[in-house]
C-alpha cells in the first residue's frame, strides 16, 4: 500500500485535510487516482522521529488507512485533498520507496469485535461523550478552537471511541496509543488515561 508518514495520527473515523506539494507524493496521489479497480486510499503512519518532508525518518507500524473523499488539483502540480480514516492497519515490512514510501500491509480489527455487551457499551461512549463536551468547553474558554459540541459520533462503540479520540484535546502521542491498543477494553484504558491528564492541564492552565 502507498503510504504516507505524518507527524500526527490519524485515528478511524477521523478527517485528514492534506496539502500536497512534495514530487514524490504526487505521484502518489496520481498513481491512487488512476487506479480503474481500487477506491483512491493511502495508509498513514505516525512519525516517532524525524520530519515529514524529505525522508529520513523513524515511523510506527501501526497506522490507519486513509480514504480520499474529496481533492482538487493546483495548476502548479500541487494537490489539496480531504481523507478519512478507515480501517486500522499494521506495517508488515517496508518496501523501497519508489519515489513514495510503500508496505506491506495487513488490516488489523479489534481483537475484541463481536463480544462487547451493546447497551453497556453505548452507555460508557455517552458517559465518556459528555466528559469529552465539558472538557471542550473549558478549552474552548481559554480562547482555543474545539471540534463542534455537536458533533456526532458513531453508534458502534469501536468506531465511536476512536471518534472521541479524535474529538478530544488529545495530542498525537496519546491518539497513536489508543490505535495501538489491541482491544476496545484497552483503547477505553488508554482513552480514560489520556482524558484524565487532558482535564488536569486544562485545570493548571485555568487556575
Amino acid at each position: 500500500m502507498p503510504m504516507f508518514p505524518l507527524g500526527t495520527a490519524l485515528l478511524p473515523g477521523g478527517v485528514l485535510p492534506l496539502h500536497v506539494f512534495e514530487p514524490r507524493y504526487r505521484q502518489m496521489v496520481q498513481d491512487i487516482l488512476g487506479d480503474d479497480v481500487d477506491a483512491p486510499e493511502f495508509g498513514v503512519v505516525m512519525i516517532e522521529r524525524g520530519r515529514d518532508v524529505g525522508g529520513d525518518d523513524t515511523r510506527t507500524l501501526v497506522g490507519t488507512v486513509a480514504r480520499v473523499v474529496d481533492m482538487r488539483a493546483l495548476s502548479d502540480g500541487r494537490y489539496t485533498l480531504v481523507a478519512v480514516g478507515a480501517e486500522r492497519l499494521r506495517v508488515n515490512a517496508w518496501l523501497p520507496d519508489d519515489p513514495y514510501p510503500v508496505a506491506d500491509i495487513d488490516l488489523w480489527p479489534d481483537e475484541d469485535r463481536g463480544i462487547i455487551d451493546v447497551d453497556e457499551g453505548a452507555r460508557t461512549i455517552e458517559r465518556l461523550h459528555q466528559r469529552v463536551r465539558e472538557l471542550n468547553d473549558q478549552v474552548r474558554a481559554l480562547g482555543e478552537m474545539t471540534p463542534p459540541p455537536d458533533t456526532e459520533i458513531a453508534d458502534d462503540p469501536h468506531l465511536a471511541l476512536y471518534h472521541l479520540g479524535s474529538l478530544a484535546p488529545f495530542g498525537p502521542a496519546d491518539r497513536q496509543r489508543m490505535l495501538e491498543a489491541p482491544t476496545l477494553h484497552a483503547r477505553l484504558a488508554v482513552f480514560t488515561s489520556a482524558l484524565e491528564d487532558a482535564a488536569a492541564v486544562v485545570r493548571f492552565r485555568s487556575a
